[in-house]
């Protein structure tokens, strides 16, 4: 049993070798594809690819490429792994201040420049096709944060009743805020549309005064920076009451101008690297990118400020600036934008906030009296939520987020650039994730940015990519090895100069397909060449490749292969060889053309410990068995035979007890062996020893049942061990077997008493209570007798009258 296991366990450790000895071909197999000619060509095609060095690693007729392949596949072929050249991919923390840790209130006040939200701040990947560098972003949201806030007002004429109300705002939001930060500044801008027709009337009258009846109106403005950011809110109060409504024609108004000046009017507004909130309050639609053709403006927004004494000056040589130029340049500069409308055009600003990324709609009432709340709710909403995005990534770069946010909630994909209801303290984790699929082709390096919607900080990523292997740099111009300096030795090999060509780059172009080249590549008394299996460059072979990756040409002439060998079961060398110039080259214990012979005889071994239980040989692993009435695996099974113990025992029985049918016979029949008494079975050989043996058990003339083992020793004598005392099984005891029998008889005879008086009583029950049933149901006839007469007779007078 346990040589069966051996032999279970073997097999499965070269199954399994053979198997992963396959997936490792496999994975190699993308290298060889490639057909590097060089170390970095190599490292590129893959992050398992390795370049083997070695000056000789390759064998005859084996191109330049054959030195990339899997790194395990290079191992087997024979190249030392201190020749192999593998670089990796590694991640390098430039800066990394900590997050700020700070309470409103505190004694401490900090700039904000030096508050920190995010951490890392930069860093350097080195990047290797294939292999993805993953390294760990944490953002926290600083307590006590300074806030800028500009509000950007519709003063058309519908907004009349709103200004009233947004007068007295700065004071009132001022104190509203200081329970947010203690940082906090406003400013104020307004827009009405473009000074063109038909946006709006152009006639004089209508320039001075656009608004009907006694209404006193300002001239209609595109956009008018009122107030840059200030933390005076009493400031914001005057200089707002002193603004007045404007008008125009059509319902769309020109918000997009003014809200593309706001963003990059960065120096005019005041803006700081702190949370930037842009408040949008208006009561109508807005124009944007193609309108302007209805006033005869078709250039595009240049996204450039074009302030002059604080108004936009070019809204009538620029077209309004598209969705998309907008979304780009609020990202760019940080803003978070909170568009304030009333109830009519929610769906409106709704479905653009969609576009527009960190951006919230509040609902504005009839005359903006709840625009404080409306602030706060939109500030909190924004606030809470943390969206990360990257710059433009050089080509063939991909990067992915996995978020992991409060609450153990965490997301990949799109959702892992996000985290959702974060309080002022909370800390998130994202985990990114940057993997290059091909090098660039100035091989320079490139940086990119990854930040926070709606923040100023950022990280700065310096990306590195690994495209040559560190042999390259010490590699020999014009080197000697690589035909008379035709070429640069490097990792091994030689790289050929401009127009050289060949391995050691011996021929130039021109030769190439020169008749005297191919005589190089032809067998002698051959008109093959590269035996058909190859091109002929330079005088050379180079084996052609094939399809399977696994099968391999060589050879100075490509005549040999690794595939081509005799199989068994299916397998080259039956899986227990290496196919070499198609011939195989077998494991130890294996041997035959196709390593299909095994030398280990364990399989020949017969349960008394005999190879082919001495009857046969034992050739690859299988009985030949000898003597022609043995058959079987191991030469045990003989179906005439009548066995060991059968053949021997009446001689064993004469001799040893003097009885039997060769009783009389003994000593002419019966003197073939030696036999030796022994007083127990414990006492007799066991198996294992070196001469076959066999355990008997056979019954005498007595019946009782006597042991004895045969063998045969290596001189050919055989030798008989017996039990001394047969084992006789005692005879029946009469008496209690009889009484036995005669109760037996006793007790069935009752037993049928029994049933037969119980079957009478029920039987006789059922008839009594029959009877009674039929005496109750009886009902007898009270008329008379029919044969009774009475004793009385009465004669009647027939002529009596009555009289």
């Amino acid at each position: 049993m346990a040589e069966a296991n051996f032999k279970w366990l073997t097999c499965a450790g070269i199954l399994c070798c053979l198997i992963w000895h396959g997936f490792a071909q496999q994975g190699g197999s993308d290298c060889i594809k490639a057909n590097a000619k060089s170390c970095g060509e190599c490292i590129q095609a893959g992050p398992n690819c390795g370049w083997c060095k070695k000056t000789d690693f390759l064998q005859e007729g084996e191109p330049t490429s054959a030195r990339c392949d899997d790194l395990a596949a290079l191992k087997s072929k024979g190249c030392p792994m201190e020749d192999i050249e593998n670089p990796r991919g590694s991640k390098q923390v430039l800066e990394n201040r900590e997050v700020t840790n700070r309470k409103k209130g505190a004694a401490e006040k900090l700039k904000p420049e030096a508050i920190t939200q995010i951490q890392p701040q930069k860093l350097a990947l080195h990047l290797r096709v294939g292999e993805p560098q993953t390294f760990s972003l944490k953002f926290k949201r600083a307590e006590d944060y300074p806030i800028d806030l500009y509000y950007l007002m519709d003063l058309s004429y519908s907004m009349k009743d709103d200004l009233e109300n947004v007068k007295s705002l700065g004071t009132a939001l001022m104190l509203e805020m200081e329970k947010i930060t203690s940082d906090f500044r406003i400013g104020f801008g307004s827009f009405v549309e473009k000074t063109v027709m038909p946006y709006i009337s152009t006639t004089p009258a209508k320039l001075r005064n656009p608004c009907t009846g006694d209404q006193n109106c300002t001239s209609p403005f595109s956009y008018k920076n009122v107030l840059s950011l200030t933390s005076e809110g009493n400031k914001f109060n005057e200089l707002v009451g002193k603004q007045h409504i404007s008008g125009n024609l059509d319902s769309p108004e020109g918000g997009f101008d003014a809200i593309m000046q706001v963003a990059v009017c960065g120096e005019q507004i005041g803006w700081r690297n702190v949370t930037r909130l842009l408040v949008f309050s208006t009561d109508a639609g807005f124009h944007f990118a193609g309108d302007g053709k209805l006033g005869g403006i078709v250039l595009p927004n240049d996204g450039k400020c074009h302030l002059e004494n604080n108004v936009y000056t070019m809204s009538h040589y620029y077209d309004y600036p598209s969705i998309a130029h907008l979304v780009q340049k609020l990202s760019e500069n940080n803003i978070q934008t909170i568009f304030a409308v009333t109830e009519e055009f929610q769906a409106v600003y709704k479905e653009l906030k969609n576009l527009i990324p960190k951006s919230a709609v509040g609902t504005l009432s009839s005359n903006s009296s709840n625009v404080i709340q409306l602030i706060i709710d939109a500030y909190n909403s924004l606030s809470s939520e943390v969206i990360l995005e990257n710059t433009k990534l050089p080509k063939g770069v991909t990067i992915s987020y996995k978020s992991f946010c409060k609450n153990g909630v965490n997301d990949t994909q799109e959702d892992g650039r996000k985290c959702s209801n974060i309080s002022i303290g909370d800390e998130v984790r994202f985990e990114i994730n940057i993997t290059a699929n091909e090098c660039p082709k100035k091989e320079q390096n490139e940086t990119i940015k990854i930040k926070p919607l709606g923040f100023t900080e950022e990280v700065e990523i310096n990306l590195q990519f690994i495209c040559e292997c560190q042999c390259q740099s010490e590699g020999e111009p014009n080197s000697p090895a690589c035909h008379a300096g035709n070429g640069t030795f490097e990792c091994g090999a030689c790289r050929c100069n401009e127009g050289r060509i060949g391995r050691l780059c011996e021929c130039s172009t021109d030769e190439v397909n020169s008749e005297d080249m191919d005589a190089y590549c032809r067998r002698e008394n051959s008109t093959e060449i590269c035996s058909n299996n190859g091109e002929c460059i330079c005088g050379q072979c180079v084996c052609k490749k094939r399809e399977n990756t696994n099968e391999v040409y060589s050879g100075k002439y490509c005549e040999c292969d690794n595939f081509n060998c005799d199989r068994s079961n299916g397998l080259i060398c039956g899986g227990n060889g290496i196919c070499k110039c198609r011939v195989c080259e077998c494991f130890p214990n294996f041997t035959g053309s196709a390593c299909d012979c095994s030398l280990d005889t364990t399989p020949c071994m017969a349960s008394n410990g005999q190879i082919c239980n001495g009857r046969g040989t034992c050739e690859c692993g299988t009985c030949n068995c000898t003597d022609p009435k043995f058959q079987g695996p191991t030469c045990e099974m003989c179906q005439t035979c009548l066995g060991v113990c059968a053949e021997h025992k009446d001689c064993v029985q004469c001799r040893a007890f003097d009885k039997g049918e060769k009783k009389e016979t003994c000593s002419q029949e019966c003197m073939h062996f030696n036999m030796t008494r022994v007083e127990s079975r414990d006492k007799l050989p066991q198996p294992g020893q070196s001469d076959p043996l066999s355990h008997c058990k056979e019954k005498d003339v007595d019946d009782c049942w006597f042991y004895f083992t045969y063998s045969v020793n290596s001189n050919g004598e055989a030798n008989v061990h017996v039990v001394e005392t047969p084992e006789c099984p005692s005879g029946p005891d009469i008496i209690p077997i009889v009484a036995g029998v005669v109760a037996g008889i006793v007790l069935i005879g009752l037993a049928l008493l029994l049933i037969w008086k119980l079957l009478m009583i029920i039987h006789d029950r059922r008839e009594f209570a029959k009877f009674e049933k039929e005496k109750m149901n009886a009902k007898w006839d009270t008329g008379e007798n029919p044969i009774y007469k009475s004793a009385v007779t009465t004669v009647v007078n027939p002529k009596y009258e009555g009289k």
